[in-house]
């Protein structure tokens, strides 16, 4: 479902070709002005610009020069009931993919942007064929040094530690690895060394004979050994016992393993990787991590960085959510309503992705009208970006006061002076009602 922005000042118009689209199975968000248009390009992204020449203030050539002053590329279409040659070119100079008169032609309108969105997605799509990683979404400079790294050795055997916060997606890029490596082919095995019993993990893990201890009535193969030729994560090595880690480095030097009641040692070849949000070099100190184990798994670090080190990527991340949330919920795609983007870039996502993952799915099912407003956030992020009201409507005096103070503060850092600034009051003035709203333990010194 391609996303289409409208930019129409025009009601009825702005209803009848959005209804039109939406049937087409168009995803279609909506704007009155100019202004209220490129505050949603700034947080969403589309695959065609419908955009009406005659705007207040601001007109659609405004518009189209704010994209190219940007270096946003999107086809755009022109509408207007004003036409002359002179503004067509002017739009085409300025990157207009073409110019229609109002009343629209229906037919001329659905083809014209099925042609453009067909022209921008095949240039996408050759985009996304020469990138080894597609399931793993990200353009920041921090993770585009995260795939560097990965195609550096996707192509080797050497073993790989990824370590990260909780929720960053770690098995995600083991994953990745895995399947654009020379072992794709074969097996990836999962091992979580946290929901493994402790008693059970090195039967888990090197597998046991028929007898070999109460219980054991058959021969079981362990998980490693069923990774052959494969790969094996490990994730959260370091929870792994003490007394497992001495039996791991064993098959990490000699490459085989032994079954729990067995003589017979069995020659296995499968790459580690594996995966923690500990501190391992803080856990060899204290003892509770080998070092000499350490460095057989750390041959290749990949080092994610938690989600509020990357804010570029929550839009891209936002809107991959709210199609996958979409899609398993049965409804359509809803719109966000331009703040919503706002709160979620400025919020800092402790649980990281899987937070966000977590936030989007309860907004979609939230959401019954298909618009997404500030309502359907948690509080938690609520409170962070300034929005404190119990309803949209409030007319709480000292809730909305509350409210745009923390605005400001946000919006600045929390350095009160520009805040005061912003506010149109004293610093002074400032700290009493930050004082009167309980806002001061919160504050880091300017």
């Amino acid at each position: 479902m391609p996303n289409i922005l409208y930019i129409d000042d025009e009601i009825s118009a702005l209803k009848a070709i959005s209804a039109i689209l939406r049937k087409q199975g168009y995803n279609v968000y909506v704007a009155k002005s100019a202004e209220e248009g490129i505050s949603i390009l700034k947080n969403t992204q589309f695959e065609l610009l419908l955009l009406d020449y005659r705007l207040p203030k601001m007109d659609g050539i405004d518009v189209l020069r704010w994209l190219k002053l940007s270096e946003i590329k999107i086809p755009t279409i022109m509408l207007t009931a004003y036409g002359t040659i002179e503004k067509a070119v002017e739009a085409m100079k300025l990157g207009a993919y073409h110019y229609l008169i109002k009343p629209v032609d229906t037919e001329l309108l659905l083809n014209l942007i099925k042609e453009a969105i067909e022209k921008t997605q095949g240039l996408k799509s050759l985009i996304t064929d020469e990138s080894p990683f597609p399931e793993i979404i990200g353009k920041s400079n921090a993770m585009k040094e995260v795939f560097h790294i990965m195609q550096m050795v996707v192509k080797s055997n050497a073993n790989v530690l990824i370590t990260g916060e909780s929720g960053t997606g770690k098995e995600l890029v083991a994953r990745a690895i895995h399947k654009n490596s020379l072992r794709k082919s074969k097996p990836f095995v999962v091992v979580d060394c946290t929901t493994i019993p402790e008693n059970l993990l090195e039967s888990e893990l090197f597998g046991h004979e028929k007898g070999a201890f109460t219980g054991a009535t058959e021969r079981k193969t362990g998980l490693i050994e069923l990774a052959n030729e494969g790969t094996v994560f490990l994730d959260e090595i370091g929870e792994l016992p003490m007394v497992l880690q001495k039996k791991l480095l064993r098959f990490l030097q000699e490459k085989e393993i032994l079954r729990i009641g067995s003589t017979k040692r069995i020659k296995v070849d499968v790459r580690v990787i594996s995966a923690t949000n500990r501190n391992l070099e803080t856990a060899i100190k204290e003892g509770a991590f080998r070092e000499d184990l350490y460095w057989r798994l750390n041959v290749v670090r990949v080092i994610l960085p938690p989600l509020r080190e990357r804010k570029e990527d929550i839009p891209l991340l936002v809107r991959h959510f709210l199609d996958k949330y979409s899609r398993e919920n049965n409804k359509p795609i809803p719109q966000l309503e331009p703040e919503v983007m706002e709160a979620l870039v400025g919020y800092d996502w402790p649980g990281n992705i899987r937070e966000l993952a977590n936030v989007i799915e309860r907004a979609v099912v939230l959401s019954p009208s298909g618009v997404i407003s500030m309502k359907h956030l948690p509080k938690r992020i609520q409170e962070k970006s300034g929005w404190t009201f119990s309803n949209e409507n409030s007319f709480n005096l000292l809730e909305v006061e509350k409210s745009l103070i923390l605005r400001a503060l946000n919006s600045t850092g929390w350095n009160q002076t520009r805040a005061a600034e912003m506010l149109g009051i004293s610093r002074k003035q400032l700290r009493t009602k930050m004082k009167n709203h309980g806002l001061l333990s919160q504050l880091e010194e300017d």
